[in-house]
């Protein structure tokens, strides 16, 4: 699948990292936490595949899209945190699928500061292209910057809610 936008902040946390396990944070994140972390956040959750894998589910906007994620995890260690969506778009042009991989990432800074990383790729479907291409739009590269700059602030405005949220988790020390 060809990238749309593909957008990282980070932050700093105050907290150890051996205090911080963003797997656990993700899939117990409740929904009025998810929502505190961004103005366009407006439901989260979390399930279990029936093969036993963690789900995260996420409704947002993120410019002009109402996203349906259903995040299936990739990678789920206490330091690195992947998950991947075939997510429902739903904008004024109508409703399609794009691609989604949403990956959290911790670095030790000092023994009280972590540096936090939230990196996010939205990829291209066949589904979208077949949306797009019904609009007129053939040349994706008049799609590319929109996206980019609806993903980044977006994600420059959830990244330090996110991170305050984790910070305040690993200073209760939630997850040990």
């Amino acid at each position: 699948m060809e990238i749309l936008a593909e957008h990282t902040s980070t932050t700093v946390i105050n907290a150890p990292i051996e205090k911080i396990n963003l797997t656990q944070w993700l899939f117990t994140l409740t929904d009025h936490e998810y929502q505190a972390c961004s103005t366009a956040h407006i439901a989260g959750g979390s399930s279990v595949t029936d093969d036993g894998k963690m789900i995260s589910i996420n409704v947002e906007m993120v410019g002009d899209n109402l996203l349906v994620q259903h995040y299936h995890e990739d990678i789920s260690e206490a330091g690195h945190c992947r998950v991947s969506s075939i997510s429902d778009s739903i904008s004024p042009l109508g409703r399609a699928t794009m691609g989604i991989t949403w990956e959290l990432k911790i670095k030790k800074i000092s023994d009280e500061i972590t540096e936090f990383s939230n990196h996010i790729i939205v990829l291209l479907t066949e589904d979208l292209k077949i949306l797009l291409e019904k609009a007129g739009i053939t040349d994706l590269a008049l799609v590319k910057p929109e996206m980019l700059k609806n993903a980044a602030k977006h994600n420059h405005e959830e990244t330090p809610l996110f991170a305050k949220d984790i910070e305040k988790k690993a200073n209760e020390d939630t997850w040990n």
